[in-house]
């Protein structure tokens, strides 16, 4: 944590002259670009795997006709066309799983008040007028949602769900061109329903910002940025 503290310090330093008392929000928002853009070539390689797993879609609903009576001939016979077709069904994963270190590191480095024995200089910087530390609660208590905390999270906020509409039209485009799982002539209730669920989970990005430290959100609010432009420029 002292290493990653000090590599946050670092590239304060370095952008402060143009962020001045932001320069550590800056800085989070740099490093998250960073590690986007380290994992980008795993993002292009799931891409091709989501586009791969699109293509036997077809195929896929083929055999859920033929074995229609029998789920666990299905599901052998689906993990044999993907092994067939050297398809991953989990091709999308990895991206994500690789990120989480940083963002967990954020958020505990931004979550304790002291760090390698010392105190956590880091909480006393800003962004604008909210504490990199603080949470959406601690600005309502200060000033009220439209105080100047309050107002940094509204911008924040509004950020996340106009990302989070745009992932919605394209999840809404990609679940409706799949076939619903059935079993034995029938959708398969759960399965359906999270069908319908999928294109909605971009509005809980709303929730995890609201709750986790300032510096953890403007890692969400940069990433969940990023993954929308890259999306749009991978599927295009």
């Amino acid at each position: 944590m002292s290493v990653f503290a000090h590599l946050v310090e670092s590239l304060a330093d370095l952008l402060t002259p143009l962020f001045h008392a932001s320069a550590a929000a800056a800085a989070i928002v740099l490093f998250t670009a960073l590690v986007r853009l380290l994992v980008h070539p795993l993002s292009r390689a799931a891409a091709r795997g989501r586009r791969a797993q699109a293509a036997l879609q077809p195929r896929i609903a083929g055999l859920r006709e033929k074995h229609a009576a029998d789920p666990e001939r299905l599901q052998r016979a689906v993990l044999e066309l993907h092994a067939e077709e050297k398809v991953s069904p989990l091709a999308g994963c990895l991206p994500s799983l690789l990120q989480m270190p940083a963002f967990f590191l954020l958020y505990h480095l931004f979550s304790g008040t002291t760090i390698g024995g010392g105190s956590n200089a880091l909480l006393d910087h800003l962004l604008f007028a909210a504490p990199l530390g603080g949470r959406w609660a601690d600005a309502l208590s200060d000033g009220g949602m439209f105080g100047p905390a309050g107002l940094v999270y509204l911008g924040l906020f509004a950020v996340v769900a106009a990302v989070a509409a745009v992932n919605y039209r394209r999840a809404r485009r990609t679940t409706a061109g799949q076939p619903v799982p059935v079993a034995g002539g029938d959708q398969v209730p759960g399965l359906a329903a999270v069908t319908r669920v999928t294109p909605f989970l971009s509005f809980f990005t709303l929730v995890t910002v609201a709750v986790v430290p300032l510096a953890a959100a403007l890692y969400i609010v940069t990433s969940t940025a990023w993954s929308a432009a890259e999306q749009t420029l991978l599927y295009r």
